[in-house]
C-alpha cells in the first residue's frame, strides 16, 4: 500500500489552528497527500486539547492526532480519549489506567504514540518495551508511523535505529523546534528528530516571551499563554511510503505565513 503520508508538528494554540487551516488544504492537494497525522496536545490553549479543537482540525484536514504529557490539561477531552473510534491517542507507555490508548489502526495502516523517559519528569514505563509489544499487535500491519513525543534527541535517535526497518517513520515532537536531520535510516525507515511546531513565529516555542523570560530571570511560577496574532511558522515532513511499507523519501515541509 504505497502512501503519501504528511506528519505535522505540535500545533500551538488559536493561531496554529488556524494556520493548519490555511496551509492545509492546500499541502493535501499538491501533494497528493493520502494521511495526515498531527501533534495536537498543545492545540487548546497552548495546553491540551478539546473536542471543539479536534472538531476544529479535523474539518482542516487532520485525520489523526497524537499527543503527550500535555495531553491531559483539560478534562474533557478523556471521553474523547477513551473513544476507540475517535482518532486521537496519548503515549502508548503511561501506566495502566491512563485514560485512552496509544494506538490507532485503520485497515493496515498504524499510527503509535510513544514518550520518552529522559529530562521528561512523569514516571512511564520504558517507551522500547513499549514499542515492541506495539509491534506485536500490530504484525500485520504493513503502515507504521511511531510519534515519540520526547526532550533528548539521543533518545529519539536511538529509537530510531531501534525500529529500523520495523516500522515505516519515527518523528519526535515535543521540543518545537525543527530538526534538520530528515533521513531514511539503512533499514527504510523515515526518521526526524523533531517535527518542530505550528505556532507564532515570534515566541518562546509558540508562547509569549516575556512571561517565559520573567520565568528564566526569577525561577518563580508563572503563567504561559500562546501568542494569538502574527506570522505564523507551519513545520511538517512529508513521507513517503511504498507498497511493503518502507519509506522511499522524508522531505520537510516548512512554510512561514504572514499576519
Amino acid at each position: 500500500m504505497a502512501l503519501n503520508i504528511l506528519i505535522i508538528g505540535d500545533i500551538v494554540g488559536k493561531l496554529g489552528r488556524r494556520t493548519v487551516a490555511s496551509v492545509l488544504p492546500g499541502l493535501r492537494q499538491t501533494r497528493s497527500v493520502d494521511l495526515v497525522i498531527a501533534n495536537g496536545e498543545n492545540a487548546a490553549g497552548g495546553r491540551g486539547m478539546t473536542p471543539a479543537t479536534i472538531d476544529e482540525l479535523r474539518d482542516a484536514g487532520v485525520d489523526v492526532f497524537t499527543s503527550g504529557n500535555h495531553i491531559w490539561a483539560k478534562r474533557e477531552i478523556y471521553p474523547v480519549l477513551e473513544d476507540e473510534s475517535a482518532p486521537l491517542i496519548r503515549p502508548l507507555n503511561y501506566p495502566p489506567g491512563a485514560p485512552g490508548r496509544g494506538i490507532h489502526r485503520d485497515g493496515h495502516v498504524a499510527v503509535v504514540n510513544l514518550i520518552g523517559r529522559t529530562f521528561m519528569g512523569d514516571s512511564v514505563d520504558c517507551p522500547f518495551r513499549a514499542a515492541d509489544a506495539a509491534l506485536e499487535q500490530l504484525a500485520d500491519a504493513s503502515v507504521i508511523i511511531v510519534d515519540l513525543h520526547a526532550e533528548a534527541t539521543s533518545e529519539k535517535i536511538a529509537m530510531g535505529h531501534y525500529l529500523d526497518g520495523r516500522v515505516s517513520a519515527v518523528v519526535g515532537t515535543h521540543t518545537h523546534v525543527p530538526t534538520a536531520d530528515a533521513r531514511v535510516l539503512p533499514g527504510g525507515t523515515a526518521y526526524v528528530s523533531d517535527l518542530g511546531m505550528v505556532g507564532a513565529t515570534n515566541s518562546v516555542l509558540g508562547m509569549e516571551y516575556k512571561p517565559v523570560l520573567e520565568r528564566f530571570l526569577t525561577q518563580l511560577p508563572n503563567r504561559w499563554d500562546p501568542v494569538k496574532i502574527g506570522p505564523a511558522t507551519f513545520n511538517s515532513v512529508f513521507v513517503t511510503v511504498d507498497d511493503s511499507g518502507r519509506a522511499t523519501g522524508i522531505e520537510r515541509v516548512d512554510c512561514e505565513v504572514p499576519a
